[in-house]
This record gives structure tokens, sequence and C-alpha cells, in this order.
């Protein structure tokens, strides 16, 4: 990523060609594609491994927060910067700052603070053979009940990160036929995130601590939540109704940055394996949002009748249905949390022996 950020600010060098230019940037593009992935799918197994039952849900929400995180910053970042070369050159002086500190992270802690920390992970080839009941003797199985729950939260996980992604990359342009410009767009989808965040960063320790057994139920709370906010969203996205989509877009934000860490860690707790549930959930996530932005785009409303012209309500029509679609799926969750049972029954035996 250090990599891409310096070859993104020399494909910005006015004396190159745009042919040039454009090399450039896509070669930037493809190392980020490379690089951030990592991110994304270590977040939940590096808090298996270093943080116990009372904080292993916050781990995971601080690391998986660090992508959005850094979009609102650039979302408010960027209307300030005279130029895209100058915006692009912060970039990179905030990546080189950040790059010792990746010397610091360490493998494993010493002494494992669960029992599934002390485990190795299964490889995917093993979770798969579960997943499709077909596992050998002597590896891990998963029931009917657990691949049902993990077809479940895969959807759910894939259409609502989809949605909001989209959201945040068309939101300009949703906009802008109705008389809000980019600026606008820009702090409303920075506001958003950052509420988002917020709210993630307070439930999750009241997760850890208090429903640490009820991360189903709380799926089926918040996800008819974010389905009425997307259904909101087509009748809010009007001429001067700044204050309706301040109020859907941060509502948005809540509950999506909320349930992001409770559906990687059902992930876990279905697969028992923290990589490849992580893995598979971000990879459909980023499927998703490329069909979702590419069905999106194409639905704008460009015909010499609409009113106003290029409007995107047939997009957010598409959308609201996907995501109203989890909400049927997901009532249908059991979210048995297999790891966590274990974890909390080996603590439990360990106390025991420590006590006699």
């Amino acid at each position: 990523m250090f990599i891409a950020a310096w070859i993104r600010y020399a494909g910005t060098a006015s004396s190159l060609s745009s042919d040039k230019k454009f090399a450039l940037l896509l070669l930037a593009q493809i190392l980020l594609a490379f690089g951030q992935p990592w991110f994304q799918v270590l977040g939940p197994k590096y808090s298996e491994l270093w943080f116990d039952l009372k904080g292993r849900t916050t781990a995971t929400t601080l690391i998986a927060l660090s992508n959005p995180v850094g979009s609102a910053v650039g979302h408010l970042v960027a209307p300030f910067c005279p130029t895209v070369r100058s915006s692009v050159l912060i970039l990179a002086i905030a990546t080189t700052v950040l790059l010792p500190s990746a010397l610091l992270i360490q493998k494993a802690p010493p002494i494992p603070p669960t029992y599934a920390g002390s485990q190795p992970s299964q490889p995917p080839s093993q979770v798969l053979r579960a997943f499709l009941g077909n596992s050998r003797q002597g590896e891990a199985v998963m029931t009917l009940r657990e691949r049902t729950d993990a077809v479940i939260i895969t959807l759910a996980f894939g259409s609502l990160v989809a949605a909001f992604t989209a959201i945040s990359v068309l939101l300009a342009q949703a906009i802008k036929p109705y008389g809000y410009d980019s600026d606008v767009a820009g702090i409303m989808g920075a506001v958003s995130i950052l509420s988002g965040v917020i709210g993630a960063i307070i439930a999750s320790p009241i997760f850890d601590r208090y429903l640490t057994h009820h991360l189903g139920l709380a799926s089926k709370i918040i996800v008819p939540m974010l389905s009425a906010c997307y259904i909101a969203f087509i009748w809010v996205v009007r001429e001067d109704n700044t204050a309706g989509l301040y109020v859907v877009l941060v509502l948005m934000g809540i509950g999506s940055f909320t349930l992001l860490p409770i559906a990687l860690e059902m992930g876990c707790e279905i697969t028992r394996s923290p990589e490849v549930s992580s893995a598979v959930l971000w990879s459909v996530g980023n499927l998703f949002t490329l069909v979702f932005i590419t069905v999106m785009d194409h639905l704008r409303d460009d015909s010499p009748a609409a009113n106003p012209p290029s409007n995107m309500r047939k997009a957010f029509i598409f959308q609201a249905s996907f995501v109203a679609a989890c909400t049927i799926f997901i009532l249908g969750l059991k979210a048995k949390q297999t790891r966590r049972e274990m974890d909390a029954q080996m603590q439990h035996e360990r106390g025991v022996e420590e006590r006699s």
C-alpha cells in the first residue's frame, strides 16, 4: 500500500502523457487491491489470537472500522485540497508515516487468552468439506443448521455491504439532480460513516460484556431497521430535504457499522475458521458491491421524460428490494455460537482445575 500510494502520486505528474498517467493509476489500484483484503481477512483471526471473550467483538470492530474511517477522512479532506495531486500527496505521506507501525505487530501472544486462540485454524479445504457435509474422520463437522446459517449470513452480509458501499459511491450522483452539489454529498457521506463508526465503537463493548450470547438476536433487530432506512431513502431523496437525508444516512451508518463486526464474529462462530469465514464474507460483499454499483448505474433514468433528469429512483428501489429480502432471510437465523460456548466451557474447566 505504501508503494501503491507513491505510484499513484507519480501518476499525477503534469509532465506525463495521459496514457502513462492511466498506466500508473492502474498499477497503483492493482497493488491496493492486493493489499487491502489482507487487513479485512486477518482482523477476526487477530482478535481471536489476542483477546478473550470480553474483548473479541470490540477488537474485531476496531480492525474492521479502519477502512471506513479512512474513507470518511478522505471524504472530509478531499474537498479542502486545491488539486487532485495535493490530495494524493497527503495520502502518500500518511501511508509513509504509518508504515513503521507494521513492524510492531507480533505473530501471537505468549499465552493464548482462549481455547480457540490456542488452536490452529482449519484450512480452507477442510472448511469446504464441512460445509458440503463431507468431513473426514477427525475433522470438524458443520451441522445442517450451521450450514444454513452460513448461507444466510453470507447473503445478508454481501447485500448490506454492497448496499451501503453503493450509497457511498453513488451518493453525489444520486442527489445532484435535486440540487445538491458534490461538497454537500461528501459531507453527508462522511457524517454517515463517522456516525456509524461512533455507534459501532459504543455498541461493541456492550455486546462483549452484556449481549455476548445474543448476536443472532441483534441481527434480527438491526437488519429490519436497515431495511426501513433503504426503503425510506427512495422518498427522502428530493429537493430541499437536507435534514431528512442526514437522518436516514446517519441511521444507515449506525446500523451498518454496528452489524459489521457482529456478522464477522458470527461467521467465525459457525465455521470455527476466522480466516476462511471473513475471506468468504468480504469476497461476497465485494462481488455484490460490483453488481450493485453496475446495476444501479444502468438504472439511472436518462430518458426525455425523466423528472428530474438523470434521477436514480429505480436504482433506489432495486437496492431497497435486496435489503428487504435480507430481512426475510435473517429471521430464519439461529446463529448458535459454538466457538464461544467451547471457549467458555474450557475457561470454566481450567478455573475448576486451578481451584482444586
